[in-house]
């Protein structure tokens, strides 16, 4: 169940199993996801990749509105570590550290899910320094993944 926030700006994160996401929560994740990725930074791809079933899903509600979301991979689906991916905000939310905040969460529930291992994630290249923030290394060379310069970045063990 999902509790009102004290204020309308404070956020109440859940953190689910896929298998615990109901048809009504998994599709306003898919919304979001799709409003941001694909309508906003128009960028067509193929947002179901045949990973949610393997994740967990990070999900933050302010005023009972979905307004953040990110895709938590377990250790061998997107490499040796866990994985964070699909962050994404709502348009409408922006601006005051919702995603500050759901990084913070993302990080803590690897923690927590993953404890000892070390993190990664596939940053679009202009984020990189926003990453870097929450301890996360650049790894590798710039590349692109649908039309986007992406970066792949590592957060060692130690710093979790």
């Amino acid at each position: 169940m999902i509790y009102e926030p004290v204020t309308r700006e404070d956020c109440i994160w859940q953190c689910l199993s896929f298998e615990k996401l109901d048809a009504r929560t998994l599709y306003d994740v898919l919304a979001l996801r799709a409003a941001v990725f694909v309508v906003e930074q128009n960028c067509p791809y193929q947002d179901a990749d045949g990973l949610d079933d393997q994740a967990w899903h990070l999900l933050g509600y302010r005023a009972g509105q979905l307004v953040a979301v990110a895709r938590l991979l377990p250790p061998g689906v997107a490499g040796e570590w866990p994985a964070i991916g699909r962050v994404v905000t709502r348009a409408n939310a922006r601006g005051k550290g919702l995603g500050r905040e759901l990084m913070r969460e993302a990080v803590n529930a690897l923690a927590v899910l993953f404890p000892g291992s070390g993190m990664a994630l596939g940053a679009q290249a202009h984020l990189v320094k926003f990453y870097q923030s929450f301890g996360f290394e650049a790894v590798g060379e710039i590349y692109l993944e649908d039309d986007i310069e992406h970066q792949w970045m590592q957060r060692a063990p130690e710093q979790v």
